[in-house]
């Protein structure tokens, strides 16, 4: 089976870059290895329709973003899979996170979406432009790295840390690559 990670946010405005942070501190920290499944990192951006030719060659996707949930503070981290979304969860943030959303339901409708979970935490909206995250997005993408491993883990891959970048290092860093 084919994996992939997908990072998704708009890294120039903070905290809505989370999802795109955390996969490439995932990418750079860490070595995974199976038996029988690959598995791939993405730089969503901000592309969400763009990306269905890409995500309809996988079998699982795990969607890493930020989103809104009624009675929610900022940094509180959700993981669940994208047919059983709680109803407490909402798109209605940013452009970018309609446009993921549309775009999930878009290849959905087409038959082309894999199988697929959603990691996500609530953002602090930041208006100026800054690649600065507030320190609940620190907290809650170590929570989000020790879910994600954790899921990969029963999934059945094996990992190896390599590296030790961090959330912000690699915030601050993002426009570079």
């Amino acid at each position: 089976m084919k994996f992939l990670i997908l990072g998704i946010g708009n890294i120039m405005f903070a905290d809505e870059g989370v999802g795109v942070h955390l996969c490439k501190l995932l990418e750079k920290n860490y070595k995974f290895t199976h038996p029988n499944h690959s598995l791939n990192f993405v730089d969503g951006g901000t592309l969400a329709l763009q990306l269905s030719y890409i995500i309809a060659e996988y079998d699982k996707m795990i969607v890493l973003d930020c989103i809104d949930a009624d009675d929610s503070k900022i940094g509180d981290v959700f993981f669940f899979p994208y047919d059983a979304m709680p109803k407490k969860i909402n798109w209605s943030g940013s452009a970018h996170e309609v446009e993921m959303l549309q775009t999930l339901q878009y290849m959905e409708l087409m038959g082309d979406l894999p199988s697929t979970q959603i990691l996500a935490c609530v953002p602090k909206r930041i208006k100026p432009m800054s690649f600065t995250l507030s320190q609940e997005i620190v907290n809650a993408g170590e929570i989000m790295e020790k879910t994600l491993l954790e899921y990969l883990a029963k999934e059945g891959f094996s990992y190896e840390k390599i590296a030790n970048h961090s959330l912000q290092e690699l915030a601050d860093i993002s426009y570079k690559n």
